[in-house]
């Protein structure tokens, strides 16, 4: 006989919780703030987009030597974006990759003709700073290195700053993508030195998918015209609309940004990155904790688990089916990640977006029931 309850964990909304890197679970509020129509060049708006862009380097500390430039679209168009535009076409990019979005910040810099270096680590393992400091010594021609910050193929956090100091100290230039980093991992700029971080609107901000944006030193975006390879990605002309006269080049996603503003106040009335943070910690201690009792285990040890994502082994127990499992989650409300390894057969389960500590006891005792249901014994054997 299943042991499903008719309740169904939900947001404030009614809608099923997101246990996934972004989009993600967004507040009342935020969705509240879409209901209403903007002028992309009424005043009203122009004042709330203004606000935003302002705000928006003030969570790398950045305020004042940093820009905000906003780019229509997804994460991945603000980091194309950051490539294409601030890498010249002489330029030469070494690119860490341990996951998916290194990759795909090559395959970008493919396509658009900009020479490359690799230095690739396994899908759980951070790159050495120590053998980036070797490869820049080695290789004079390369201008700049990307890195990501939290890699949510596994959930793993990169070494953003000792790879900065790596990189100051050759004279190169760094470019960051923080999607799913920033806002709930530190990212001073006073003291970590880079030329540019990408992030969006749907992670740790908690707003909705629909804009990336860019934060870049002033003296680097205005050293950048010419260099991209697109019109609708040109962050220097961006740039330079809002420069002249505040407005988007092309039409905004209004609502996206309304919405993004709304969670931004939010997100300093929680405490900035120090709250956010940990509330996103305190929910990935509980899910890390809590699956481990159920005889789970984690693919990255603590000192390298971000309060992201967290991956987990599939089970070995022959009766575990991860299709059967996801269903009965989404049963019950709450919706995770497959895995996108290749170095282990997992899943994923996320711990950001408008969750709180509750939201994790209640997915742990979901998973439980849905074990019990599948037939699987707890605590269960892992594949680790």
């Amino acid at each position: 006989m299943s042991s499903f309850s008719p309740r169904r964990a939900q947001s404030e909304t009614g809608d099923p919780l997101l246990l996934t890197p972004g989009p993600l679970t967004t507040s009342k509020t935020v969705k509240q703030a879409m209901v209403h129509d903007w002028g992309s060049r009424d005043a009203a708006f122009l004042k709330i987009n203004k606000d935003v862009l302002t705000r928006l380097p003030e969570i790398i500390h950045g305020e004042g030597s940093y820009v905000t430039v906003p780019m229509q679209g997804s994460g991945t168009f603000a980091v194309e974006a950051m490539l294409t535009s601030l890498v010249p076409a002489d330029g030469k990019v070494l690119v860490l990759i341990n996951g998916a979005y290194g990759h795909r910040a090559k395959r970008i810099l493919d396509i658009a003709h900009r020479e490359t270096a690799i230095y690739e680590t396994p899908e759980d393992t951070p790159p050495d700073p120590d053998r980036v400091n070797a490869i820049l010594k080695g290789d004079p021609a390369i201008t700049h290195v990307f890195v990501v910050h939290c890699e949510t193929t596994s959930g793993v956090r990169n070494p953003v700053e000792a790879v900065a100091d790596v990189v100051a100290q050759n004279g190169r230039r760094l470019l960051i993508d923080a999607m799913s980093a920033f806002g709930a991992l530190p990212l001073d700029s006073r003291t970590t030195s880079f030329d540019a971080v990408a992030a969006s609107s749907n992670k740790c901000i908690e707003g909705v998918p629909g804009l990336g944006f860019v934060l870049v030193k002033r003296e680097v975006i205005a050293g950048a015209k010419g260099n991209a390879t697109s019109l609708v990605l040109d962050l220097h002309d961006q740039w330079q609309g809002f420069e002249k006269t505040g407005q988007f080049r092309f039409t905004p996603p209004i609502h996206v940004i309304v919405a993004f503003h709304q969670a931004l106040e939010e997100f300093w009335a929680e405490g900035g990155v120090a709250g956010r943070g940990g509330r996103y910690a305190e929910n990935c201690r509980i899910l890390v904790e809590g699956m481990q009792d159920l005889g789970f285990s984690t693919l990255l040890p603590p000192d390298l688990q971000a309060p992201i994502i967290v991956t987990f082994h599939m089970p070995k127990d022959l009766a575990f089916d991860f299709q059967r499992f996801y269903d009965g989650l989404s049963e019950r409300g709450f919706l995770i990640y497959p895995g996108k390894l290749t170095v282990a057969d997992s899943f994923r389960i996320g711990c950001i977006g408008r969750l709180y500590p509750k939201d994790m006891h209640a997915a742990l005792a979901a998973v439980r029931e849905v074990l019990v249901d599948l037939g699987v014994s707890t605590p269960l054997r892992s594949a680790a």
